[in-house]
């Protein structure tokens, strides 16, 4: 298990837009049509990563809870799947139904929106506002495998809450850990 930090993209940022294979309808969806109405929640996970499979379940609890308030989730899986079949939509589709997410689990192949993003683990959380400028970058909370800290996602709700109620999302943001992206060799 490697210990990757996320990159902690510029607050501010514009959220790169993409049109990526929705493994859980086999449609290509484009951020326009599943972005929130007052926020978007972008996350870079995959299917075999310990620290995504730590924090599955609590992540489908809370895009239930936060999405009839406006806030979309969207997760993106870019690991290279070649090397790591593991990872293949397929298994997306598979994974989506054990965990129950009610959000769009997206396959980037060509791991463009990955480097767009400049994502570097699995997980990586980014939230974006109505205008889809990043407010919050990093960690769901400070849960890991093995910390016996129990999993909140107390850092995203803060920042989430934030958002919904309009009020200053604070700039003191932890960066994500986990496994890096499996990015595919040059060829």
């Amino acid at each position: 298990m490697a210990n990757t930090p996320s990159n902690m993209l510029p607050l501010g940022t514009k959220a790169p837009d993409f049109k990526l294979l929705d493994t859980t309808t086999n449609e290509y969806k484009a951020l326009s049509e599943l972005q929130g109405r007052l926020g978007t929640v972008i996350m870079f996970i995959c299917n075999h990563c310990p620290f995504v499979k730590h924090l599955n379940a609590s992540i489908s609890q809370l895009a239930k809870k936060y999405q009839p308030k406006g806030i979309n989730f969207i997760a993106i899986s870019s690991n290279d799947v070649e090397n790591y079949p593991q990872d293949s939509p397929q298994l997306m589709t598979l994974v989506s139904q054990e965990a129950g997410y009610t959000f769009p689990y997206l396959y980037d192949s060509s791991q463009e929106v990955a480097k767009a993003y400049d994502a570097a683990c699995t997980p990586d959380f980014y939230l974006f506002d109505p205008k889809l400028l990043l407010v919050y970058r990093g960690q769901y909370d400070s849960s890991r495998p093995g910390n016996e800290i129990p999993v909140t996602g107390q850092d995203l709700k803060q920042a989430m809450d934030s958002l919904i109620d309009g009020t200053a999302i604070s700039e003191v943001q932890k960066p994500s850990m986990g496994c890096n992206i499996k990015w595919k060799k040059a060829k």
